[in-house]
């Protein structure tokens, strides 16, 4: 069912693809005209741009050159582009560059402040948190808020990117790496959320594990046609296993490290603040509403909870949370503020008998190494607390992202660092258990914290892109 869900989406988005080419081929004298129309008629209908995004970045007739864009698609990916630029920056000062975030607003990267620097595209939040490919709701929500009239127009604006010389670098999955590719502009690749120990470690008795086996790999056929294109001077993936078995098909492609792993510091000093209490981060996702959903039933979870020791709960929120509305889902569940602070650069202390609940809005990267056991819905930040050495259950919800299916994915991605839990009763019973034993809980996160490797991969990244693209 899900490969045909998968499958209807990608046929109908491109097909949707192809008739919009074959529209700009055909109109070509009108070309200019035809993307204002584009920009002015769709505002009435509720998917402008935001404000930050509009006046000059949208003008293709500027004869502004800028020679380096970078197109992501989801906060992890906006995570990584967002060091690599601040890596490029300081080796390069002669050269602009723009970022393209196709999923939500960016946010991250209002935090590079320079005059090379800015971020571009009709930028939004779906209803999915992102263009989802976890479910057939999901996509269809994203489809009637506009998701497919906000690609064309930044599909357009990628368009006119040959005519001012600029260099691409794709950041993602099938999505960016299609703009670049459409672009006619060299560009390079960096696939981050596919990997090959999804299907070949496992029992892999899934339908989808055999047509990747079929094929060799996680990526579609269709993504290894764009890959190989002459304009492609880089492709770099996630791990090794995934960079053999496109080097097996004749693909040349290259692996330098876990970017991910870049991000979160191994140590924090703090530490020595809250030593004294068992230690548990909830990583709820970054995608809203369906955050504050992982948050309810986790908190349901720790409300039947009883452990002999007081816990700490490290809660940090993404730069995209309402605070208002995670504060109200605490009170809920019985939780009150606190005058009480653990100087851990909190921002409020919660407390309910002997569990404490520490929240931080954008604190994940400077709690993370604190914890000694996750509990985890979201994507980037659980693979980067198993890098940490740190193990963590997840209990999937309704989705449309974190879905049973995504986290088995995760699961055997990492090598079972993260263990799906079915119930609430399974969910306390392990979390019992690795609270307690700290060499159950190194034993769980042993394969998938070899499978994460080690920090420094953006500079290795970099220094692999310099020759190609940025001369």
């Amino acid at each position: 069912m899900k490969l045909f869900t998968l499958y209807l989406k990608l046929k109908f988005f491109e097909q949707f693809i192809i008739k919009c080419v074959k529209k700009l081929k055909k109109a070509a004298p009108r070309f200019e005209l035809g993307i204002k129309d584009l920009q002015s008629s769709a505002l009435p209908l509720g998917h402008a741009a935001t404000k930050d995004s509009t006046d000059s970045f949208y003008d293709l007739n500027s004869q502004v050159t800028h020679s380096l864009l970078f197109i992501c698609n989801g906060h992890g990916e906006d995570v990584i582009v967002s060091e690599i630029i601040k890596i490029l920056q300081k080796k390069i000062t002669n050269k602009n560059i723009e970022v393209l975030p196709l999923v939500g607003n960016g946010d991250i990267f209002n935090s590079i402040k320079s005059k090379k620097f800015r971020k571009i595209g009709y930028l939004k939040e779906l209803p999915s948190g992102g263009f989802s490919n976890q479910s057939l709701k999901g996509f269809l929500l994203d489809l009637f808020a506009g998701f497919l009239i906000d690609n064309l127009r930044n599909f357009l604006i990628v368009k006119q990117k040959s005519k001012q010389n600029c260099k691409i670098i794709a950041v993602g999955d099938f999505l960016p790496l299609l703009y670049a590719w459409s672009s006619g502009c060299e560009f390079s690749f960096i696939g981050t959320p596919k990997s090959d120990h999804t299907w070949s470690s496992g029992p892999g008795w899934a339908l989808s594990d055999f047509y990747h086996k079929l094929k060799g790999s996680e990526w579609d056929p269709w993504e290894m046609f764009l890959m190989s294109s002459p304009r492609c001077k880089n492709l770099i993936m996630r791990d090794k296993i995934t960079a053999n078995n496109l080097n097996r098909k004749k693909i040349n492609a290259k692996y330098y490290g876990n970017p991910m792993m870049d991000f979160v510091n191994a140590k924090n000093e703090k530490i020595s603040n809250i030593i004294s209490f068992k230690r548990i981060i909830l990583l709820v996702g970054s995608r809203y509403p369906e955050a504050l959903k992982n948050l309810d039933n986790f908190l349901d979870c720790l409300h039947d909870f009883n452990f002999p020791n007081d816990l700490v709960i490290l809660l940090p929120l993404s730069i995209n949370a309402n605070v208002i509305k995670t504060q109200s889902c605490l009170i809920k569940y019985g939780f009150s503020k606190q005058s009480k602070e653990f100087y851990i650069d909190e921002d409020s202390v919660w407390k309910k008998k002997d569990q404490y609940v520490v929240i931080g809005k954008g604190k994940f990267n400077l709690w993370a190494s604190l914890a000694e056991v996750g509990l985890s819905n979201a994507g980037t930040a659980t693979e980067q607390i198993t890098g940490l050495g740190i193990p963590s259950l997840s209990l999937p919800g309704s989705g449309p992202q974190f879905t049973k299916s995504f986290a088995k994915r995760q699961s055997r991605l990492l090598g079972g660092s993260v263990l799906v839990c079915n119930n609430k009763k399974i969910l306390l019973k392990r979390l019992s258990l690795l609270l307690r034993e700290k060499v159950y809980r190194l034993e769980q996160v042993k394969i998938g914290k070899k499978r994460m490797g080690h920090s420094g991969a953006s500079k290795k990244i970099v220094e692999s892109i310099n020759p190609h693209l940025l001369s």
